[in-house]
């Protein structure tokens, strides 16, 4: 009996297209983003921001909680935030300040402004930047916290 024989180029084909094949099971293999949820606050924030400032906003401060000093639970102080959004820079679109200052009385809340609160404090007590919308803690996102002995160090809060 005799024997038939794949010709070579036949052969040949066949192995590019397993090749071909093989990798085309591999490409679903990366790493999909995960798919944020329409509900989501930062999508949400995200998108007020494009919408409402045109993808950027500058020079917003607000006044924040009230708390016990740490180090003096007597003294009670208060955070002062700034907030930043530019749509346009890949890292960072996002980033939050936030200071500590004595506790405002009403007075001095009627005679100064937020800004003006936020630029008496010494130093930012924590930074937060945010990249892409979804929960805290994902690739691009940062927090940093100001310590004595670390690279914000922050000589305390101020009072006016």
């Amino acid at each position: 009996m005799r024997r038939r024989r794949f010709p070579l180029p036949l052969l040949a084909t066949g192995c590019v297209l397993a090749a071909v094949a093989g990798f085309a099971l591999l490409a679903p293999a990366k790493e999909k983003p995960p798919v944020i949820s329409p509900d989501d606050v930062t999508l949400r924030l995200f998108q007020l921001l494009d919408t409402t400032y045109a993808g950027t906003l500058t020079e917003f401060y607000v006044l924040g909680e009230v708390f016990k000093d740490p180090k003096t639970p007597d003294k009670e102080l208060q955070h002062i935030l700034r907030a930043e959004y530019d749509k346009a820079k890949g890292y960072g679109k996002f980033r939050l300040y936030v200071r500590d200052v004595d506790k405002l009385s009403p007075d001095q809340l009627k005679n100064y402004t937020p800004k003006q609160i936020y630029e008496f404090g010494d130093a930012d007590a924590e930074k937060f930047g945010k990249t892409d919308p979804g929960p805290f803690g994902k690739a691009g996102d940062l927090y940093l916290r100001a310590t004595p002995a670390g690279p914000h160090h922050r000589r305390g809060p101020k009072s006016l």
